[in-house]
C-alpha cells in the first residue's frame, strides 16, 4: 500500500499522488510549482514516465468535470515541454491521443470549445514538431491526426509568433492598402527632354478604394490559409512516404 491505496491504482504511486493532488477539482487554479515538481519526478526516477502516464489516463478517463480535465491538460503541456523521450513517446502512442484525448472532444462530455481546441493543437503539435525526429516515434499521433482531417475536423490556427494557439477571431482588423498608381512611380534613369522620342501621354486611372476587413472576415482568411498550409504539409509527407507501385490504400483516398 502506498498513500492508503492499492498499488494498481494508478493514484496509489508516488507520481501517480502528486498528479490526483495537482488535478483535483477543488484547487482554485493551476498549482504550477507542484506540475515542476511533478515533471522533476518523472525525469529522476525510472517508474516515472510509465507511472504518470497511467496517472493522467485515469484522471481524464470518462471524467466530466471540466475543471479537472483542463488543470490535467495544463500539466500534460508542461509535461511534455519539460520531461525526456520516455515520456513523450508514451503521450504519443494511440492508446492515449486518441483512447483518451480524442474522446474527450465527444458531445457527452460537453467541453468549452477552448479546451477542445487545447486538445486538437496538442495532438498537432505532437504530430509536427520537429523536436522529436529521430528520438521519438510519432506515427502512432500521426495517424490519429490524418484520421481526424479525413473526417473533416477543423484544428485551430496557430499563432506563429507567440507559439500559443488562439481563435481566429481574435486576429485584428486587416486593412488592404492598393498599389500606387504606374504613373506616379519613378523611373531608374529618366530620359532627358531632348531624347524623348514619344511624348507620354497621362491616362486617367479610375479611384481604387481602400478594403477594410472586419475581424471576422480576417479570421475566416487565416484560418483557411492556416488549413491549405497544413494540408499541403500533410500531403507532402505522404507522398515521400509512399513508393510506386506499392502505395498505401488510405493514403491514396486521402489525396484525392
Amino acid at each position: 500500500m502506498a498513500f492508503g491505496k492499492s498499488q494498481k491504482d494508478p493514484f496509489g504511486t508516488a507520481v501517480g499522488h502528486l498528479i490526483e493532488r495537482a488535478t483535483v477539482g477543488t484547487l482554485p487554479a493551476e498549482e504550477w510549482g507542484l506540475f515542476m515538481h511533478i515533471c522533476d519526478f518523472i525525469n529522476t526516477t525510472e517508474e516515472g514516465p510509465k507511472d504518470a502516464v497511467k496517472a493522467l489516463k485515469k484522471r481524464i478517463s470518462k471524467n466530466c468535470n471540466h475543471k479537472e480535465i483542463r488543470f490535467t491538460l495544463s500539466l500534460l503541456d508542461m509535461c511534455m515541454t519539460n520531461c525526456g523521450s520516455s515520456f513523450r513517446a508514451l503521450v504519443v502512442k494511440k492508446d492515449f491521443c486518441k483512447d483518451k484525448l480524442v474522446k474527450l472532444l465527444n458531445p457527452r462530455y460537453n467541453l468549452p470549445t477552448e479546451m477542445q481546441e487545447k486538445i486538437l493543437a496538442f495532438i498537432r503539435k505532437q504530430t509536427w514538431s520537429y523536436e522529436f525526429q529521430g528520438i521519438v516515434d510519432v506515427s502512432e499521433v500521426k495517424e490519429v491526426y490524418l484520421e481526424l482531417l479525413k473526417k473533416g475536423v477543423q484544428f485551430p490556427s496557430s499563432d506563429a509568433n507567440s507559439g500559443t494557439q488562439k481563435l481566429c477571431h481574435h486576429q485584428p482588423q486587416l486593412t488592404l492598402f492598393p498599389l500606387q498608381q504606374a504613373s506616379s512611380w519613378p523611373s531608374e534613369k529618366p530620359l532627358p527632354p531632348s531624347t524623348a522620342s514619344v511624348k507620354s501621354i497621362a491616362v486617367p486611372h479610375p479611384p481604387v478604394p481602400t478594403i477594410t476587413l472586419t475581424p471576422e472576415q480576417a479570421g475566416k482568411i487565416y484560418s483557411e490559409l492556416d488549413m491549405a498550409k497544413m494540408n499541403t504539409k500533410v500531403m507532402s509527407e505522404i507522398l515521400k512516404e509512399n513508393v510506386p507501385g506499392c502505395e498505401n490504400l488510405d493514403d491514396m483516398v486521402l489525396l484525392q
